[in-house]
């Protein structure tokens, strides 16, 4: 359960105002939270690992801004920054103050070896794609239990449904694989993840919640709208 002091902020970050009995009734203190700095430093995880600030920071400006057309407030953020022998992928539950999984995830073939270093949104590409998705409906694949994903940024994303970019199960994205081989497998631009882990992460974020991918990528910085306050 959040803090008093976790609640207060969060809720004066989607926009409720708290009883202004809070800290003796003092305007000053409540002007001078930080609410995702708040968010994230009380963000409980079983290993201590979290995204970095920078990231978190985005995707929940993300989320503020898509949160009422979302059916599930739970929120993924992949970090396609760090190597993917890292466990880059985090599901989070900003309301409870939640990492509620954190797993290693693949990025697609052509956009790098152990590190993602080129993004496209082009069909056949064979590339991971940047930004901000919404997730849709389960479906039974080749990869077994699936979820589609929606883009939500045109340019970027928005050709995810028609490249078949969705979220999966393969034994190349296990943790095993990449101790043998120095890094994961890859896959055609899908955030694939660990076949014992995917059920979870899909059944955690299906039916219309946000997932973010970052990576290094200075044309997505620049004019991505979603990941600025």
């Amino acid at each position: 359960m959040l803090s008093q002091t976790l609640a207060i902020t969060f809720l004066l970050f989607i926009g409720i105002f708290p009883n202004p009995d809070f800290k003796d009734n003092n305007p000053t203190y409540i002007s001078s939270i930080d609410p995702i700095s708040v968010i994230y430093d009380g963000l409980h995880t079983e290993n201590g690992v979290l995204p970095s600030k920078e990231v978190f920071t985005m995707a929940i400006q993300g989320w503020y801004k898509m949160k009422e057309n979302l059916k599930s407030k739970v929120l993924t953020v992949i970090d396609f920054s760090l190597p993917s022998t890292a466990k880059r992928m985090w599901i989070i539950d900003p309301e409870k103050g939640q990492v509620l999984l954190n797993s290693v995830v693949s990025h697609g073939r052509n956009s790098g070896d152990l590190m993602a270093k080129t993004f496209s949104n082009v069909p056949e590409s064979f590339k991971s794609s940047l930004g901000f998705y919404k997730t849709a409906e389960t479906y039974s694949g080749k990869h077994g239990y699936s979820l589609r994903l929606d883009g939500l940024e045109k340019g970027f994303n928005d050709l995810a449904r028609d490249r078949a970019i969705v979220i999966h199960g393969a034994d190349y994205a296990r943790e095993e694989f990449a101790k043998s081989v120095g890094r994961l497998g890859r896959s055609l631009g899908c955030p694939a993840l660990p076949s014992e882990l995917s059920a979870q992460a899909i059944d955690l974020i299906k039916d219309g919640s946000l997932l973010f991918i970052f990576g290094k990528d200075d044309n997505y910085l620049a004019k991505s709208s979603l990941i600025k306050a």
